[in-house]
């Protein structure tokens, strides 16, 4: 048979807005860092930094004209410098995610740990004025 453990409802709550509750929040602040990381791959993106982009190369005529070598030629820099900005305006998204959720993971952790005072402070105030 079941044994029943009698505890006040009140430090139950208390338990889980103070300890259960913040350690839940900050697993999934980690999980968006980690996320937002894996989603934006700044690392690989600066790995691959001047790689054409989409992979679009032309290849060299196998005669020596020089109005085709210079076209595949400035073709392929081309495609490498749109790769260059395309992943450099990616990469300063990433920058900016990351530095969100490094900033937002606090505050909202610290939101809910003040949610009780916030609420008490709410009613005294207006208890106050009216």
């Amino acid at each position: 048979m079941e044994t029943f453990q009698r505890t006040n409802i009140f430090s139950l709550w208390l338990n889980w807005h103070f300890f259960e509750m913040p350690g839940f929040l900050f697993s999934a602040w980690k999980n968006y860092f980690l996320f937002s990381l894996n989603y934006f791959s700044i690392i690989l993106l600066l790995k691959t930094f001047f790689a054409p982009w989409r992979r679009y190369n032309w290849s060299y005529p196998r005669g020596f004209d020089v109005g085709e070598w210079l076209s595949t030629f400035l073709s392929n820099i081309f495609s490498r410098v749109i790769g260059a900005i395309c992943r450099t305006v990616l990469i300063i998204m990433g920058i900016i995610a990351q530095i969100l959720i490094i900033f937002a993971g606090p505050i909202v952790i610290l939101f809910w740990v003040l949610i009780p005072f916030i609420i008490i402070f709410a009613f005294i105030f207006i208890a106050v004025i009216v």
